[in-house]
């Protein structure tokens, strides 16, 4: 095992790795810009060293910066997190050229899979069902409108370099299709520093499935089954939960091994993730492999027991994976929220800020993997996403109330957050009953984001307001009542208010 991990990342990520490190009884390192010198990843770590300015192209992009400081703290690993350097080849192989350890997949089976047509090529060779499309960038808008009129549109124009919906455009008809090209390109240039787009027919109404795969470097490789992340918007995840309604044990089993078939061919090894289509006659579509952690990692983690972050450090330090593959069945069911600094009803637009008050969720089940603290600052120079909130119950139908539940004790001041909006999808009858597919939210978005809340909203607002209120006078308080403070009871408007609510939920 390793005595010290640098850790190339920041926020709820750097967090994780760091619990994860000090349970392993490994020394953690944490990297910080100057708008990350207070964040709290900085304090948890064992040692921290400054890398730069705000922008990511001056601190967390700056990969011989990262490396430079590993060597100087005398660490042996660089875990990349997400995002940033994680699915940089060219990284991983100067970790490895400059003598540390990359903990993740090899460079080379990254650069396999971080090209989504070289992706495609690889799976076709290894029998694994992909979307039709080309296996080559597209040359000019020519060549794009015949190959869509091959395979009729809609098509979907895709970076061939990146993720994250950059770069991607949906075509309907042939009017559209050379300014989609042009605007696609244009974003994927700026995205990823490629311009390459391919095009693939576009498959209406589909599940967005993946399959989470775990390799050592002895030669076993192992499914840990799915995890359900068609809720999105703008082909962001916003939630995913693990198992989905829409897999069955034997669609399971055949995913699973089409997704160890395709990271095998790829020489992969540590943690990774196959991404599919799943359409509603059971028929799935390999889309590409993340390389990496995925934000969502953690319902899996939940349903499986094993903590990923800590076999990725196993992994890459060499040990060998203890599990069988039929060991590996679900137990209950997870949901994961992303909450970010967005202000839905304003479309999403980023919130930025002081947080001010924090109130966090608990409780049996509940897990909330967060960057942030009453004073953090909430900038533009990086990722919206704030915290993500997890939860565990033993069926689908329990999970939705927990996290209804988790949602309405969550408060965040200071900052727009993507709370209400969460909770409204909690309510929605559709989402219960697992109704959904990756064009779900956007039909639905309107009515979700304007929909008046309800009344366990108002409530708990009208609670979080009236918590924060005390916490806030409650020294004052003391220091006239010659108090420490502990025990304050609200007085005059504010205990009004109380009662009012204490009414209010005594008629529920």
């Amino acid at each position: 095992m390793f005595s010290k991990i640098l850790i190339a990342n920041r926020g709820e990520i750097a967090v994780r790795i760091i619990r994860a490190c000090r349970e392993l009884g490994v020394r953690s390192v944490a990297v910080y810009s100057d708008a990350d010198a207070g964040a709290p990843h900085v304090r948890e770590a064992d040692e921290a060293v400054h890398i730069g300015p705000p922008p990511s192209s001056e601190s967390y992009l700056k990969g011989d910066r990262i490396i430079e400081a590993a060597r100087r703290v005398g660490a042996e690993a660089i875990h990349p997190g997400y995002g940033f350097l994680s699915e940089r080849e060219w990284f991983a192989r100067a970790v490895r050229d400059a003598g540390l350890v990359f903990i993740g997949p090899p460079a080379e089976a990254i650069a396999a899979m971080g090209s989504k047509t070289a992706a495609r090529q690889l799976a076709i060779a290894a029998n694994v069902p992909v979307v039709p499309g080309t296996t080559e960038p597209l040359r000019d808008a020519d060549e794009a409108r015949e190959i869509a009129e091959r395979f009729g549109y809609p098509v979907l124009l895709k970076a061939a370099a990146g993720g994250g919906g950059k770069g991607m455009r949906v075509v309907r008809e042939s009017g559209e299709l050379a300014s989609s090209l042009e605007t696609a390109r244009r974003e994927a240039k700026n995205a990823f520093g490629d311009d390459a787009v391919y095009v693939e027919k576009y498959i209406t109404g589909p599940r967005h499935v993946e399959i989470q795969v775990l390799g050592d470097q002895h030669g076993t490789m192992l499914s840990l089954n799915e995890r359900e992340c068609s809720v999105q918007r703008r082909h962001q995840k916003m939630i995913e939960e693990a198992p989905s309604v829409a897999v069955s044990p034997a669609l399971r089993r055949r995913m699973g091994e089409t997704a160890v078939r395709a990271a095998s061919a790829a020489g992969y090894t540590n943690a990774g993730t196959c991404e599919f289509l799943l359409d509603a006659d059971g028929n799935f579509y390999f889309l590409e492999m993340n390389t990496r952690l995925q934000v969502e990692h953690p319902v899996t983690e939940f349903v499986t027991g094993i903590d990923l972050v800590q076999w990725q450090i196993r992994i890459a330090a060499g040990e060998r994976l203890p599990f069988k593959q039929e060991e590996i069945v679900p137990r209950g069911w997870a949901i994961e929220c992303r909450i970010t600094s967005e202000d839905p009803a304003n479309g999403f637009l980023p919130s930025t800020g002081k947080i001010s008050y924090l109130h966090l969720p608990s409780g049996p089940g509940v897990r909330w993997d967060g960057g942030i603290e009453v004073g953090s600052e909430v900038g533009l120079f990086y990722d919206p996403m704030l915290a993500k909130l997890i939860v565990h119950a033993p069926t689908r139908d329990a999970a939705v109330e927990r996290m209804h539940r988790a949602l309405l004790e969550l408060t965040i001041e200071g900052v727009e957050s993507s709370r209400d909006f969460h909770l409204r999808v909690m309510e929605d009858a559709e989402f219960r009953a697992g109704d959904i597919s990756i064009q779900w939210l956007e039909r639905r978005l309107e009515s979700l984001v304007n929909a008046a809340p309800s009344a366990d909203i108002r409530t708990a607002a009208a609670i979080a307001a009236l918590i924060a209120d005390r916490d806030r006078h409650a020294p004052r308080r003391a220091a006239a009542n010659g108090s420490s403070g502990t025990g304050a009871t609200p007085s005059g408007p504010t205990a009004d208010a109380w009662t009012r609510v204490a009414r209010l939920e005594a008629l529920r």
